[in-house]
């Protein structure tokens, strides 16, 4: 069930469907398209997702080709020769031929698909009997030449037709030329008068005048009456054949044609099973094309309500920046039975809080139609029942409703249909009437939801809604987080905690007068603005914190990386030793084989000199020489006895030029303390200057405002402080001061390194 019914608007996902009908090749696809809505039986749900998804694969898998051609809708010709008599005529044999042609080659790619890894894809292709006409389309090429004309050799008749039809023409032309030729030089007609048809007959202009001059018959004249068109008596009998001829050539035609319609009339059913088979392929070709264009996916699909997206993107939005080259900032959300079913988002106005509903709300619709979504890889989706929005302007002069009786109408319904498979998107909930008692009504209703155990997302502005979230189990807030230093939104969610409405200081930086402000501080109370104060805090810490988050992620990545090119350059100069220990192993066996062979080869020389004092020396030398030789390579025994190889590849430090570089490119001229507390902006001064000196700025501006001079103070005190040190160490003092009285005045600092 979904609510309203013109829900598809309010999401705009007639966008959508738009798209998918533009992306489909025949008025059969679209027919889907129209047809396509949201389903609610998972196995169904399953069924699309993967035949849409396996579609893809197909579709993009290199050792694939998927076939390319043209569908078009045979279905009234098919239903009118249903009828004994009636015949398809050349154009839609043509348009026949070209769509069975398709299937046939949609079923030669159907079978060569793996069943293990498209099955979906291969039960598709076996129903409807695919490419089984095939030999019909034998018999239309046999009649039909190329461009979709009966061809001469249809039938031995027609082919004698043809050619006795193009003898008489062949000779009525030539005569009416010669006789045309004759008039002429008579100046009978004029010199530029030439043949033509009238009444399916060749005849020649003639002025009035002169039409007894040329014998024959007339068969009409110009509408100013200067012109009579005379078929010469010498081509009448002539173009009487070529009559006879052209009848002969019409019945063989009609003959030819219903022959052709007699042998494909049987197999109707079939044919109009391929259209239907043709359909679902055109419609999953328009939904992969959508796919591709979106880069969405097939999340992992639960038998429960459940949300888990991670950098989920609005479609519509995909679709109308990517030609721009726009981002579009992704949210992440998840509502799940066992956690939180209920998210409540704050934030300010204009920060992408109905975006953020629309997003949700889009998205799951599209995933029940069988649509592939813009998700993450690692997201997980689940189904609900009911799909229930109050989103916009219900306002109704016909039905006499204002703006609050349209969503009471609408939580009236919520509150009468939501279960525990519901999901409800309501935006600005309360809101249109007296602030106080709208705000207890929209915290009540949603009580009765949450009760339901329905899931929803609900957007608001009231604090007591924020209170309610935090208290109650199963409800979770949201904000929408806002840059207070550049006053702008950031379109990003945040879940955990309450998001600030910034309206003091949203109105403060249109302008709005102090004395305003602070009366309307006066009126709400300081506790209000300090909870709201708190808020902000708290998201532009939690901003910081997560920033530092990526930010050790990223170092440890760069890490990890060098410890394991570390560990492999160590692995190598592991094996490297190993091969020279080995080396030097098998280099020692040797030396010892040939010295203990040497040896044995000189105690036989000593004795069969029989210890010749000379040749003893001379053995003897030998033997010492070769103990030398052999006591070498056994002092390689340890790893510290290696001396490195000149060609080894040392390991290279960190370079810090490289840190300097990145800093530099990221580095702002100007940095803005305002809105900050003193020790968070002294820290950023710090950090900001230390980076200032490390780039080699030059000069650089200091933004702490005018205000109570707190902040100016603070800067001044630490510039003066720094220039001190900078004088111990024999360093140049940075020069600064007040900025140009026409850019910012006392309410900057320009400081020169």
């Amino acid at each position: 069930m979904i609510y309203p019914a013109n829900i598809e608007q309010k999401i705009d996902f007639t966008v959508i469907r738009e798209e998918l009908r533009r992306r489909c090749a025949s008025p059969l696809g679209r027919e889907r398209v129209e047809a396509m809505g949201m389903e609610t039986d998972f196995a169904k749900v399953q069924h699309l997702l993967s035949l849409t998804d396996q579609m893809r694969m197909a579709q993009s898998d290199p050792m694939l080709s998927f076939p390319r051609g043209t569908i078009h809708d045979m279905r009234e010709s098919i239903a009118r020769i249903r009828i004994a008599g009636l015949f398809l005529d050349e154009a839609e044999l043509d348009d026949l031929r070209k769509t069975l042609s398709f299937a046939a080659d949609l079923e030669t790619f159907f079978a060569s698909l793996d069943e293990q890894r498209y099955p979906l894809l291969k039960e598709l292709g076996n129903l409807g009997g695919l490419g089984t006409l095939g030999s019909l389309v034998g018999e239309i090429d046999r009649i039909l030449d190329r461009y979709g004309k009966l061809a001469d050799h249809a039938s031995p008749e027609l082919a004698q037709i043809r050619r006795e039809l193009a003898n008489a023409q062949g000779s009525v032309s030539r005569t009416l030329a010669s006789i045309l030729r004759q008039a002429k030089a008579d100046g009978l007609v004029d010199a530029d008068a030439a043949p033509t048809l009238r009444e399916g007959r060749l005849v020649i202009p003639v002025p009035p005048g002169y039409k007894r001059k040329i014998g024959g018959i007339v068969h009409d004249e110009s509408a100013t009456g200067k012109t009579v068109y005379i078929e010469p008596q010498q081509v009448v009998d002539a173009n009487n054949r070529i009559r006879e001829l052209e009848g002969a050539e019409r019945r063989e035609r009609v003959r030819i044609l219903q022959a052709i319609t007699d042998k494909l009339r049987p197999q109707t059913e079939l044919i109009l099973s391929n259209q239907r088979m043709l359909a679902e392929v055109d419609f999953l070709s328009a939904k992969v094309s959508l796919s591709e264009t979106l880069h969405a996916i097939r999340p992992e699909l639960h038998d429960e309500p459940l949300i888990d997206w991670s950098d989920a993107r609005h479609p519509v939005l995909w679709l109308h920046y990517a030609p721009q080259n726009k981002p579009v900032v992704p949210l992440s959300v998840r509502l799940k039975a066992s956690e939180n079913r209920v998210l409540v988002i704050s934030g300010p106005n204009a920060g992408g809080k109905s975006v953020c509903l629309k997003t949700v709300a889009l998205l799951q619709y599209m995933l029940q139609c069988g649509l592939l979504v813009p998700v993450a890889e690692q997201s997980r989706a689940g189904l609900f029942t009911h799909l229930m929005i109050d989103i916009g302007d219900e306002q109704s002069i016909q039905d006499e409703l204002s703006t609050y009786s349209s969503h009471l109408r609408n939580m009236k319904y919520f509150l009468r249909n939501a279960d525990a498979k519901t999901l409800f998107l309501i935006d600005e909930m309360g809101s249109g009437t007296e602030p106080l008692i709208g705000g207890a009504l929209a915290e009540s209703m949603l009580r009765e939801l949450v009760s339901k155990q329905a899931f929803g997302l609900v957007t608001t502005h009231y604090t007591n809604l924020k209170h309610f979230a935090e208290q109650t189990p199963g409800v979770v807030n949201g904000a929408m987080l806002y840059d207070r230093g550049a006053m702008r939104p950031l379109f990003q969610l945040s879940i955990g905690q309450a998001g600030s409405s910034f309206a003091i200081e949203i109105a403060r930086q249109t302008g709005l007068g102090e004395s305003i402000i602070q009366y309307a501080t006066d009126l709400v109370g300081e506790e209000h603005i300090d909870y709201d104060k708190q808020l902000q805090d708290i998201a532009r810490d939690k901003r910081y914190w997560e920033n530092k988050r990526q930010s050790i992620r990223q170092k440890e990545k760069e890490l990890e990386v060098k410890i394991a090119d570390y560990e492999a350059r160590l692995s190598g100069v592991k094996q490297q030793k190993k091969a020279i220990l080995d080396a030097a192993r098998e280099q020692a066996a040797e030396l010892l084989q040939q010295s203990n062979a040497t040896i044995e080869r000189t105690i036989r020389e000593i004795k069969e000199a029989k210890a010749d004092k000379q040749k003893t020396k001379e053995a003897r030398a030998k033997v010492e020489a070769m103990k030398e030789q052999v006591g070498k390579p056994k002092a390689l025994k340890d790893f510290k006895d290696l001396k490195v190889l000149k060609n080894t590849v040392p390991v290279a430090p960190s370079s810090t030029a490289s840190i300097v570089r990145q800093r530099t490119l990221s580095f702002s001229r100007t940095l803005d303390l305002r809105g900050y507390r003193a020790d968070e902006a002294l820290e950023k001064l710090i950090a900001y200057m230390d980076d200032a000196l490390m780039v080699g700025a030059g000069e650089v501006t200091i933004l702490h405002g005018t205000g109570t001079g707190a902040l100016k103070q603070l800067t001044r005190d630490y510039l003066n402080d720094l220039n001190r040190r900078r004088r111990k160490r024999g360093q140049i003092a940075l020069d600064f001061g007040d900025g140009d009285v026409n850019h910012g005045g006392a309410g900057l600092t320009v400081v020169k390194l």
